[in-house]
């Protein structure tokens, strides 16, 4: 039986008149002897439930999963629903340090894994080195270096769709009607062909990050936007490209074929962060984690054991 520890950690923050609590579950043994990898999900607003195949690692690799505030288990701050200064990157960043501190890691190298939104978060906190002083090994999949690059791959992707699916996004979109069947059904011709190909549809992951933008799509919302083909939130304007160059570890790539991640939006971390590998598996979408489970996982244990 693998060692799991649940916990919470409070996170002051500014303006706030009580602390958040920051929610976090550790699976294996966090001795000297090993390495932890702190898991960054996506988002905003999945949750840490849909990584939870990383804990085929946990033989060899003690891994910290967490839910960011707003969401799953920890706060939630519904009230700042729309409030886009409230919801920052540099939020974000500064409840990682937090827990950093509170599980008494930050005098001892860590490994830090990021998927999709994850992968923004932990990119821009590996290029700032006053944050990752203690970082070894980076993990960035199925992520984006800048939203103007990620608009150029999904744009391209939807321009693939079916005529008819083309034509009810841009309605809705004329519209703002973004919660009619006719939508929530061409958004899911989208995610069937870039967010994951395992079938049956959905798999428990994506019903596990799905679920949480529907419960509380505070973050989500605020953030990013409605859907993944349309983003109108804070992070319209996102770019770490400038920071990526303050990255000196070595790092480790990953998207799908299939992946609404596409290779332009991940080209800057390749052609700017100095160690670094890049692998695309064939089969596998945004969630390649679940849809070539093994071949990541095999990817991601040799890279932190090399």
């Amino acid at each position: 039986m693998e060692y799991m520890k649940e916990g919470t950690v409070d996170f002051k923050v500014a303006g706030l008149p009580e602390p958040c609590e920051t929610w976090y579950k550790i699976v294996g043994e966090l001795d000297a002897s090993k390495t932890p990898l702190l898991v960054v999900h996506g988002g905003p607003g999945a949750c840490h439930d849909y990584l939870l195949p990383l804990t085929d690692l946990a033989p060899s690799v003690p891994l910290v999963f967490y839910d960011q505030i707003g969401n799953g288990r920890s706060t939630h701050l519904p009230d700042k629903d729309g409030d886009e200064e409230f919801w920052s990157v540099g939020l974000f960043m500064d409840e990682l340090d937090n827990l950093i501190r509170h599980l008494e890691l930050q005098e001892r190298p860590i490994d830090v894994y990021g998927h999709s939104w994850g992968g923004m978060l932990v990119a821009e906190w590996a290029g700032t080195p006053s944050r990752a002083v203690n970082l070894r090994r980076l993990i960035i999949t199925s992520s984006l270096a800048s939203m103007d690059l990620w608009r150029v791959g999904i744009t391209a992707l939807r321009n693939r769709l079916p005529q008819d699916i083309q034509d009810t996004l841009s309605r809705a979109e004329e519209k703002g009607d973004f919660e009619s069947p006719e939508y929530e059904a061409a958004i899911e011709v989208f995610y069937k062909r870039h967010l994951s190909l395992e079938r049956p549809w959905p798999s428990k992951e994506i019903q596990a990050a799905l679920y949480w933008f529907t419960k509380d799509p505070t973050t989500y919302g605020t953030m990013y936007g409605p859907s993944e083909l349309y983003v109108s939130g804070s992070l319209r304007d996102w770019t770490c490209i400038p920071l990526l160059g303050n990255i000196h570890v070595p790092t480790l790539l990953i998207n799908g074929s299939d992946d609404e991640a596409q290779d332009v939006a991940m080209q800057p971390f390749f052609d700017c962060i100095q160690k670094v590998k890049w692998v695309t598996l064939d089969g596998a979408a945004h969630f390649s984690h679940t849809d070539q489970r093994q071949k990541h996982m095999r990817h991601v244990e040799a890279f932190l054991t090399a």
